[in-house]
């Protein structure tokens, strides 16, 4: 029996009926009939209130009775079955949009990424790196994502695994983690862009793209989503250099009839251009207003922003092209002693103050799913070892937030704490997963 907690309601009599519904037409995607079954239980194994979403503490939970045949199913289907993930998180998808955008459009597709902490160096793409949630360098795995996102809920429907340059450079490694051929090396922002480019010859309905200034800081990537002819608004950092209002680079020096007409533009000591922060730093206090986007848990959040026209200007010398004007955001709340956040956005010359903070401050809707991918579904608690269990496992912890995020919508968008559960046999007294301290 599954059963919801949300707001204080009953348990709805069909919600049981859903989740299998919705399992049934999920596995359509997997291509065979025999993967069905530990389709369902996996992701029922990953909604119970389990504190380790791994596949032995799951097939005791399921079926205590018989935890080898089960355990033995499970790790079969999540590590070694070939189906593949696309299609999955595309019936994802197809399935819990439209139920999202029943209480508003899509908004904003949100880049991040997200690290794994891992002990030793064999699991796939682990490496010493910067890992966020420990907020410091460590050994850990990390993955790229785009979610999409109305104003009140999102969803993740792209995930890809990074892999660092010496695991590419290691074909034998790669050859023991079950890493394809075609997977080369390449930077975050540059799988970032190859989602970006395939969910842009899908169906899925468009939105600004959003993401900090691990991404946003590389010209190459914001000319690659302009390139997709895509909005965005992405954070920067406060190094980066633009033209101010009104100012633009020197046009070519005039041709003297020898040689190749020049292209370049004039350099000239008087007449560069400025970082961010200095020009922040020079815009009258009048400039700021205060801007309130979002109710947080006890108090409306606010800040002061301004909004400029600038240029990009990074390697300005080197570019024949008059880069286009573009909003600058900066934030600047009022005890601080130098602006936190810098955003640069392509959108609208006319769009509102306001308008464009809600955008960019929509971004939290990422750390959300990752929040609950991670403490409620079990995101990072596959314990396997190679590339295919790391993505499959990540799909199905995807299909189980989807069932959660769907049935969500069906609810006031205040109602957001729904928690389904399942009734299932207790785990014998007693009873230890392998390698419990305990």
């Amino acid at each position: 029996m599954l059963y919801a907690g949300c707001m204080g309601k009953a348990p709805e009599p069909n919600i049981e009926a859903r989740f299998h519904a919705y399992a049934a037409e999920l596995s359509t995607a997997l291509g065979h009939s025999d993967r069905v079954e530990p389709f369902r239980a996996y992701c029922m194994g990953l909604l119970l209130p389990v504190e380790r979403k791994s596949v032995e503490p799951m097939a005791a939970q399921l079926a205590p009775g018989k935890v080898s045949a089960i355990h033995q199913s499970l790790h079969h289907f999540v590590a070694k079955a070939a189906w593949r993930d696309e299609p999955l998180l595309k019936a994802i998808r197809d399935y819990v949009l439209p139920r999202m955008q029943s209480q508003g459009p899509i908004l904003a597709w949100i880049i991040d990424d997200t690290g794994f902490p891992k002990k030793g160096k064999h699991s796939v793409g682990v490496t010493r790196q910067y890992c966020g949630q420990l907020g410091k360098q460590d050994n850990c795995q990390v993955a790229v994502s785009v979610s999409v996102a109305t104003a009140y809920a999102s969803l993740p429907v792209a995930y890809r695994l990074y892999v660092p340059e010496k695991w590419a450079e290691d074909k034998d490694r790669c050859n023991r983690a079950g890493i394809p051929e075609e997977v080369l090396f390449q930077t975050k922002p540059e799988i970032a862009l190859d989602q970006l480019r395939a969910l842009g010859l899908s169906d899925l309905p468009r939105g600004v793209v959003l993401a900090d200034a691990g991404y946003g800081n590389e010209t190459e990537f914001r000319k690659g989503i302009r390139g997709l002819k895509l909005p965005y608004v992405l954070g920067i950092q406060k190094t980066t250099l633009v033209w101010p209002p009104a100012m633009s680079p020197l046009p070519p020096p005039e041709y003297t009839s020898f040689g190749r007409p020049p292209k370049l533009p004039r350099l000239s000591p008087k007449h560069a251009p400025v970082s961010v922060l200095e020009l922040a730093q020079n815009l009258p206090d009048n400039s700021f207003q205060t801007i309130a986007w979002r109710e947080g848990t006890n108090k409306s959040l606010s800040s002061r922003f301004a909004l400029v026209r600038v240029r990009e200007a990074h390697r300005y010398y080197w570019r024949s092209d008059t880069p286009s004007d573009e909003w600058l955001l900066i934030e600047w709340p009022q005890d601080e002693p130098e602006p936190t956040k810098y955003w640069l956005s392509n959108l609208n010359a006319q769009m509102s103050p306001q308008d464009l903070v809600y955008v960019a401050k929509l971004r939290w809707r990422i750390e959300r799913d990752y929040q609950e991918l991670k403490q409620e579904i079990g995101l990072g608690h596959f314990e396997g070892r190679g590339w295919r269990g790391f993505h499959h496992h990540a799909t199905l912890c995807i299909a189980a937030y989807g069932f959660l995020v769907a049935e969500r919508s069906s609810f006031p968008p205040s109602a957001s704490d729904f928690r389904p559960s399942f009734t299932v046999p207790q785990v014998p007294k007693g009873w230890r997963p392998r390698g419990s301290p305990h």
